[in-house]
């Protein structure tokens, strides 16, 4: 069935399968380290097994999201729509690092990079903020999913944006209006959209909305939701 699971990925997709990630408790403390395919394979899950992710939300400064729509050729929840910019920090001493989250914003900042295509003169560490942590469960098909604690990171920026169609196949700016509608066609099933994402926006969001320009009052470093 894992084979069979793997006939729609990319040559990328495939690769980054190897990538070795950061095996956690529920606690968020790190236990170990396994391949990204372990930790997205369904069986492993149900057993368990945990990890570290990020999910960076990214908006200009019209306070406008960016939203980006999945790669068909992504192996969880392909082409559906999510958050700007979500990944793993790798099990790597620059992306171990915990206090003030600089492990999993380098992680962010490698990724906006490399996902995004932001020139690495136009951010930096500086300009992505942690807010909070949030755990999710949740079965993309029968072979994968995903079991996390993800790190909630902000950026306001007006940037460049280049993105590589191996990861996204879509993207755009979205007001709160555009947002909401999103998920209203979502609910009526004429969209796919990530359950983190609908989770991130009803969630933190839609009550951060109106206070982009300061949101030091949302900051919570020491919470995980959803547990």
């Amino acid at each position: 069935m894992f084979q069979a699971s793997k006939t729609h990925l990319n040559e990328l997709q495939i690769k980054r399968l190897e990538e070795i990630l950061i095996v956690i408790d529920k606690q968020d403390q790190i236990i170990g380290a396994d391949t990204k395919r372990n930790c997205h394979l369904m069986e492993n899950i149900n057993k368990g097994l945990l990890h570290r992710v990020f999910s960076v939300v990214l908006f200009n400064t019209q306070n406008q999201l960016l939203v980006q729509q999945r790669a068909d050729a992504k192996y969880t929840f392909p082409g559906h729509f999510t958050d700007s910019c979500s990944s793993h920090p790798l099990y790597v001493p620059e992306e171990l690092e915990e206090e003030d989250a600089v492990g999993v914003r380098r992680a962010a900042l490698r990724r906006l990079q490399a996902e995004l295509g932001i020139p690495q003169d136009q951010i930096s560490i500086k300009d992505i903020t942690f807010i909070t942590r949030k755990y999710q469960k949740c079965q993309s098909d029968a072979v994968w999913g995903d079991h996390e604690i993800g790190y909630l990171l902000l950026v306001r920026k007006d940037l460049t944006l280049n993105p590589d169609p191996r990861e996204v196949r879509s993207y755009s700016y979205m007001s709160q209006e555009d947002v909401q509608g999103l998920l209203d066609r979502e609910a009526r099933g004429a969209e796919k959209i990530t359950r983190w994402f609908r989770s991130m926006v009803e969630d933190f969001l839609l009550p951060w909305w109106p206070y982009l320009e300061d949101v030091s009052p949302f900051v919570e470093p020491d919470k995980i939701y959803g547990l």
